[in-house]
């Protein structure tokens, strides 16, 4: 990794940290702006469906098709989240599936790292926040990502990542601004909360996919890998939480499997196939599920 990804990496973590904290001083005895929470919230979900729709299920595992202004508007989103260029993601993540929980994944909170309670520590560590300063953005993005760096728009936007960081930031201060009437003071808190401390907490809720969601929580079906559903990030992680139904079927564009499993992603992605958005939409039958199960009880009880 070169000094400025190094630098980039560690900006990116520490600063919305750092913002975070700023923003815990200046809400001590004092109650946070509606126009703040609106700003934050439109801002988590732009940044977050991006992600969670567009860099991961759509980019990374094609479990809906459509067209090339979607694909394009998605990894814009995607990347005001401040987890890398789109293309880079991708290719982390796919790489992350071919040795999931195995030498060559890049954030295992299992490989490598010893035993006992230290060897959990230090691996929960890794896959939560370590990984992005030895492994992030290192894998080879013409061997993982191939299809997205032979299409010109795509590599149009990766490398316009900065300058769509800048825009991520400058649009809550604008939004705080405008909703305010044209106060400068929620102009900066727009930029704190919908820009700062927005990053902050989407940062760590996809964390701890890679790290929780490999850890605790509950399986059900055959896997060769330690993925888990954890019930309670299912809602801030906009479905990404129910991991381990996603590990059991990747191109799934539904996480939540069952009903009683919510999964924002998947109701975002069927609005959009009843408007004619997207096509061709990835489902699992109840019967491949039940396929699954019954491996998984074959395994159990060899």
């Amino acid at each position: 990794m070169t000094r400025a990804a190094r630098l980039s990496n560690v900006a990116a973590v520490v600063l919305p940290f750092l913002a975070f904290l700023g923003a815990i001083v200046l809400l001590w005895n004092r109650i946070v702006g509606t126009t703040d929470l609106i700003v934050m919230a439109v801002m988590y979900a732009l940044a977050g469906f991006g992600v969670t729709i567009g860099f991961h299920r759509m980019l990374t595992h094609r479990a809906f098709q459509t067209s090339k202004p979607v694909e394009y508007l998605f990894a814009v989103l995607g990347s005001l989240s401040v987890q890398g260029p789109v293309i880079n993601w991708v290719a982390d993540h796919r790489k992350h599936h071919a040795h999931t929980d195995e030498e060559g994944d890049p954030h295992s909170p299992h490989v490598g790292h010893g035993e006992g309670v230290r060897g959990m520590l230090s691996g929960l560590y890794h896959a939560h926040i370590g990984w992005l300063f030895v492994e992030h953005g290192q894998a080879r993005r013409n061997k993982y990502a191939k299809d997205l760096m032979e299409d010109p728009g795509m590599r149009k936007i990766h490398r316009a990542f900065p300058l769509i960081v800048l825009g991520g930031l400058l649009t809550p201060a604008a939004g705080g601004f405008a909703l305010s009437g044209g106060e400068l003071k929620y102009a900066l808190t727009g930029l704190l909360w919908g820009g700062f401390v927005r990053v902050f907490l989407l940062h760590h809720i996809t964390w701890s996919i890679n790290s929780i969601c490999h850890f605790f929580g509950t399986r059900r079906f055959a896997t060769d890998d330690q993925s888990t559903n954890v019930f309670w990030l299912a809602i801030p992680s906009l479905g990404e939480a129910w991991h381990h139904n996603h590990h059991a079927f990747p191109r799934s564009a539904v996480h939540g499997l069952r009903r009683f499993e919510p999964d924002p992603s998947a109701w975002v992605i069927s609005a959009m196939e009843r408007l004619g958005i997207v096509w061709d939409v990835v489902r699992i039958t109840p019967e491949r599920q039940q396929a699954k199960l019954e491996t998984a009880r074959v395994r159990q009880a060899a």
